[in-house]
């Protein structure tokens, strides 16, 4: 008796241990930090070096900072499911912008324009040639848009604002609005963001055309 008592006690006491074990890993398995999510931008843009002391074929321009709707002051990857509630912007949970779309747009408008043109800052002011042209940009829409649960496309849609400083202050000279789609190559984060940068290279090529036809046929120009 004594010794199945014993063998009982040894074969719970084993279980215990196995139980405590067990316990013990999941309780670390559920410490073990989440996975840093991936940080995305829109490339590393232009690779070689441009000429230091070249003269510019276009005008200068100013560049204001690019404005953004509350929803896209973030660097959160959006996205909309049109097939299901295309009102609700969501947010991927393990993907984000290095910096909020408005900033990365600027950035990359900057970098385009200056290939031809000296772009500065409105603070800069007036250069000796006569006033310069201020373009100001309002982004609306930055979102991976899926039609269906395997097809999307990255949306972008802006407003853009070309001003003229005066005497009695900024005199509005044109405004368009862009509209621009691609299509995504995969339906998830990594084919949103390319998407995305694809549309906001179409859209840069088609403002800078469009402040090149508008700056062409204001006077002083």
């Amino acid at each position: 008796m004594k010794m199945l008592a014993a063998t009982a006690y040894s074969t719970g006491a084993r279980g215990l241990f196995c139980l405590i074990l067990l316990s013990g890993l999941a309780a670390c398995g559920t410490l073990q930090p989440p996975p840093r999510p991936w940080v995305y931008d829109f490339g590393p843009g232009t690779t070689s070096e441009q000429p230091t002391q070249r003269m510019a074929p276009l005008p200068p321009l100013a560049l204001a900072g690019v404005q953004a709707t509350g929803a896209l002051d973030s660097t959160a990857v959006l996205y909309r499911l049109a097939y299901s509630d295309a009102q609700q912007l969501r947010p991927y949970a393990q993907a984000r912008w290095s910096m909020p779309p408005a900033e990365l747009l600027r950035q990359r408008l900057r970098e385009h324009l200056g290939q031809r043109r000296a772009v500065l800052n409105p603070a800069d002011g007036v250069l000796a040639g006569g006033p310069i042209l201020t373009l100001r940009v309002e982004l609306d829409e930055f979102s991976q848009l899926f039609e269906s649960a395997t097809h999307s496309t990255g949306l972008l849609r802006l407003r853009a604002t070309l001003g003229q400083p005066g005497a009695g202050g900024e005199k509005l000279v044109a405004q368009r609005s862009f509209v621009l789609q691609r299509a995504s190559a995969s339906p998830d984060a990594a084919g949103g963001v390319r998407a995305l940068t694809a549309a906001a290279d179409a859209a840069i090529e088609e403002m800078e055309q469009w402040v090149q036809q508008t700056a062409q046929a204001t006077p002083g120009h």
